[in-house]
């Protein structure tokens, strides 16, 4: 992905979640996907879908059980 498209996309992201830490890096070896982070906390991938010359991304976010708070 191209720093413009990243910049965008973090932009989206701080101002759906408000959240100004969020982050889009780009991946060192794949450029059709970018990480996202939350400070120095890696919390996803999105993806870039290019089909049929639409353009679509795809946000990606594995939640560990282990990370949810306890509840009684």
């Amino acid at each position: 992905m191209q720093q413009s498209e990243l910049l965008k996309l973090q932009k989206y992201l701080r101002d759906l979640f408000r959240l100004d830490i969020i982050e889009v890096v780009p991946q060192p070896i794949k450029d059709d996907s970018a990480e996202v982070m939350v400070g120095e906390e890696f919390i996803g991938v999105i993806y870039r879908d290019d089909e049929d010359g639409e353009i679509s991304y795809q946000f990606q976010m594995a939640i560990l059980e282990v990370d949810l708070p306890a509840t009684n």
